[in-house]
């Protein structure tokens, strides 16, 4: 680990991540597919204030709602989704987009030290061609920093293709298709993908032509607790190419870069012994150091969670699961024994802190 240990964090309380569960992890426009559509939740006026015009508290009132990723800029600058409750909406991709407007319904929603990235007062319409949608921004779009301007493109690309049917992104302005960002001029004329990545890591990059691109999840914290932020890194070829997992594995332990504010919670002198695959499953065989309390012998959760965000990015991979020096009984930091392989959450970082 390259620095977390910047602060141990194993004994943090997380009130808003996602916990482990059984074989689980944590806890006009046409119609859009969600990746994993979450059940609709319904809230009654014994759950929220249902006041207003017309409406007198007790009386029969409910407001549907739906699990949404907004990503969302943390105070250190990285782009982070979290995961809100959201009313029903016909149009979901136009809806996200508006709670990733500053001033606008998000900013009651937004978790400490959190901000919206697109200018207040940017409004948006959006159409789908194909897998691709196509978003019109007004004019206000441009009033942004220009260091602002990949966090804007990272934020719009992964909070829209949340949804199954939309693979690219292109964006207009007032109805003028674009070919490049108007403040820094980053190019974006064949649509926005997750192929670009997002939190963009190439500091040990001498070549950017002889690499490939792997997403790592480390952790940040805030006064409220510890939340996932993914890092898209470039690994030399001849190492993707050799081994995939343990070249992710092992850029997990050594922890993200020194100069970054993210934290791991691997031990410094853990190691994979043996990392197998077979039918959408990743088995991983650590040394005891994997262990972050190694006097009652557990595994830190953050460790877990890491490991399976990080792995299921990978096509192919499903679950994770983990043994220590061959042993398959493994308990975790909250004393519950891994039984099963770890499936990715749906959503990641969810409730509110």
């Amino acid at each position: 680990m390259r620095d977390l240990t910047k602060s141990k964090i194993a004994a943090t309380v997380i009130a808003s991540s996602v916990l482990l569960s059984g074989c689980g992890l944590f806890g006009g426009e046409p119609a859009v597919e969600e990746i994993d559509p979450p059940q609709d939740v319904t809230y009654t006026n014994e759950d929220i204030d249902t006041t207003e015009s017309g409406t007198e508290m007790g009386d029969e009132a409910s407001v549907e709602s739906v699990t949404r990723e907004l990503y969302l800029v943390d105070k250190n600058g990285m782009v982070v989704p979290q995961t809100f409750q959201l009313p029903k909406s016909e149009g979901v991709a136009k809806q996200v987009l508006e709670y990733l407007v500053e001033g606008g319904p998000v900013t009651e929603m937004l978790p400490n030290g959190f901000r919206a990235v697109l200018p207040q007062d940017t409004q948006v319409t959006t159409n789908m061609d194909g897998n691709t949608v196509i978003v019109d921004f007004s004019k206000e779009f441009a009033n942004y920093q220009p260091e602002d301007e990949l966090r804007i493109l990272q934020s719009i690309t992964y909070t829209l293709t949340q949804f199954d049917s939309i693979k690219n992104v292109k964006i207009r302005i007032n109805g003028h298709e674009q070919d490049e960002m108007p403040v820094n001029g980053t190019p974006i004329g064949n649509g926005l993908n997750r192929s670009a990545g997002i939190n963009l890591d190439n500091s040990e990059v001498v070549d950017i032509t002889n690499t490939k691109p792997i997403t790592l999840y480390f952790l940040a914290e805030n006064q409220e607790g510890i939340y996932y932020v993914p890092v898209t890194k470039r690994i030399d070829k001849s190492e993707t190419d050799e081994d995939n997992i343990a070249v992710i594995v092992k850029e997990l332990i050594e922890g993200p870069d020194y100069n970054s504010s993210l934290l791991s919670d691997f031990q410094t002198d853990a190691a994979l012994l043996s990392a197998t695959y077979e039918n959408g499953k990743v088995t991983l065989d650590f040394n005891e150091n994997i262990y972050g309390s190694f006097e009652e012998k557990m595994i830190s959760r953050h460790v877990i969670n890491s490991l399976v965000l990080s792995l299921t990015e990978q096509p192919g991979i499903e679950s994770v699961a983990i043994t220590v020096a061959g042993n398959p009984e493994v308990m975790t930091d909250e004393g519950k024994t891994l039984t099963e392989p770890v499936t990715r959450p749906e959503k990641v970082n969810t409730g509110s802190f």
